[in-house]
């Protein structure tokens, strides 16, 4: 019995543990490592990765985010083409979003058939082969270790280009849970890329 409650009040003091470290002093620096080094993003063809879509066929949350960070991305750098990697039902609005904020349509290429990170790496890798380059990768910021590493595996050299998403979600104590959950979510895709060999 003693060693029951004794295990029981491990378990509740870690999850307190938990909450408060969660709550008060949430895993910047891990969003920072999976990150990255954040350069200036210069190349001749930017490679964003679909994320989300919702039931009604528009950008989920993600895949928002992703084609906002290109919009800018495009404006501010010399970028001639963008690709679009991820399956049509993410990529077209993603085109869509993009054509509608200025982005020329011709300039826009579409991926098409990956639904994971390791698609992205290698059907994109495939896709670019005779578009020269350099080639920068825009995801979010804590989707870059992995999508990073997953393209070099594939053999194509891209320069990355994380922007703050869980980042700044732990700026406002209310979605703190919901970057850690994320975290845990892609630390959870990141072990079994790595026991697979992708990255």
């Amino acid at each position: 019995m003693r060693r029951l409650l004794r295990i029981i009040l491990i378990l509740l003091a870690s999850l307190g543990g938990l909450v408060a470290a969660v709550t008060i002093a949430p895993p910047c620096w891990y969003v920072k490592l999976l990150a990255g080094p954040w350069p200036e993003p210069r190349g001749a063809v930017l490679i964003v990765l679909g994320g989300d879509v919702m039931d009604n066929g528009m950008l989920g949350e993600t895949s928002y985010l992703r084609s906002l960070f290109a919009v800018l991305t495009w404006r501010g750098g010399s970028f001639r083409q963008v690709v679009l990697s991820g399956d049509s039902g993410t990529t077209l609005p993603m085109r869509d979003f993009l054509v509608s904020q200025g982005v020329p349509a011709s300039a826009i290429l579409i991926e098409g058939r990956s639904t994971s990170t390791h698609e992205n790496a290698l059907n994109t890798a495939q896709f670019v082969r005779d578009i020269p380059g350099p080639y920068v990768l825009l995801t979010s910021d804590y989707h870059m270790w992995r999508a990073h590493r997953a393209f070099a595996k594939a053999g194509l050299a891209v320069t990355p280009a994380p922007f703050s998403d869980v980042r700044k979600l732990f700026s406002d104590p209310r979605w703190r849970w919901t970057g850690f959950v994320v975290l845990t979510g892609e630390t959870v895709k990141i072990v079994y890329y790595w026991a697979r060999g992708w990255v």
